[in-house]
């Protein structure tokens, strides 16, 4: 055999050598936890879901009568009551009538608007001006919207239908406006819809939140973030949820042991919002649970291993 060639064997022998023994240090690496200790603590449960702020009632008011706008006494935020006058306006007739006076002098205008008067604009519910189409002197048709009204303003948020049985009538809900999110605007559930809206395959309905105070700032329109209050426990003893592990349906938590090897403990859990959990029974606040987040694998199920053959897996 040449030179070369032993130069070759001898560098393969060194690698396996060498790889050997860096798989039995990995292998022989201590199983690294992550650590938290139990506590006493509050929980809130909570839905969040997205929605657009719309009036309850969205009124149009239309003239019965095509004509002329003489004038307008209202503006787009204004409150009104039912029955209050929004503005006067002149029927096509009186219309050219007064112009025609116009053309003799104020005299004849005046005899004319004693002897025809104008059409009032009446609010037929109580409510706010939202929406102010025309201006003094414009022509309009009975299709034209004059004026625009609002009851109220509410929210309608877009909840999934996995949520929706935490969803009650009354329940507390805070709205955020996407234009001014520091403002908590507190509110409650007026409604549920009883009719599914279905979009790319998810199913939502609609709920209507009604604020309790409608504050100045609020437009329809404008985006909002709605947050649901389900549920709130206080002074219960929660585990972090990343921690909890399920087998065969049971939910599980790895306890430390001073003295011994970890063990896991069965719980029984309640309420989470996700990131805390509250534990019914199980473990006690004040022990420390695990979590393995590095762990040794086994050489005998290496297909790399330079010892032996690697182990085949059953079908389990």
């Amino acid at each position: 055999m040449s030179k070369n060639k032993y130069i070759i064997l001898i560098g393969v022998v060194v690698v396996v050598i060498a790889g050997f023994f860096i798989f039995q240090k990995m292998s022989s690496a201590k199983i690294n936890y992550k650590k938290a200790v139990i506590a006493q603590g509050d929980i809130e449960v909570r839905i969040l879901a997205t929605g657009t702020v719309q009036p309850q009632n969205r009124l149009e008011i239309k003239s019965p009568i095509a004509g002329r706008i003489e004038e307008i006494l209202v503006d787009i935020g204004d409150t009104v009551k039912k029955g209050q006058i929004l503005g006067w306006i002149s029927s096509t007739e009186r219309a050219a009538l007064l112009d025609g006076a116009r053309s003799k002098g104020a005299a004849e205008v005046k005899r004319w608007q004693g002897l025809y008067k104008p059409t009032p604009i009446i609010a037929p519910i109580d409510g706010q001006i939202i929406l102010r189409n025309v201006e003094d002197g414009q022509t309009f048709t009975t299709s034209d919207a004059v004026l625009v009204m609002s009851n109220r303003l509410t929210v309608k948020a877009q909840v999934d239908e996995t949520d929706l049985a935490q969803i009650k009538l009354k329940q507390n809900v805070e709205v955020r406006l996407d234009a001014y999110p520091d403002q908590i605007i507190p509110a409650q559930v007026e409604q549920i819809a009883f009719e599914a809206k279905t979009v790319s395959n998810v199913t939502t309905y609609i709920i209507t939140v009604l604020p309790q105070k409608t504050p100045d700032f609020m437009r329809s329109g404008m985006t909002a973030n709605v947050t649901f209050a389900v549920d709130s426990k206080k002074d219960i003893t929660i585990i972090p949820t990343e921690f909890i592990k399920y087998e065969n349906g049971k939910a599980f938590a790895t306890v430390e042991n001073s003295t011994d090897k970890p063990f896991d403990k069965e719980l029984k859990l309640g309420v989470s919002d996700g990131k805390q959990t509250e534990v019914i029974s199980g473990v006690e606040v004040g022990q420390t649970i695990l979590l393995v987040i590095a762990q040794p694998k086994d050489k005998s199920t290496n297909p790399f291993s330079p010892m032996g053959k690697p182990r085949t897996r059953t079908g389990k």
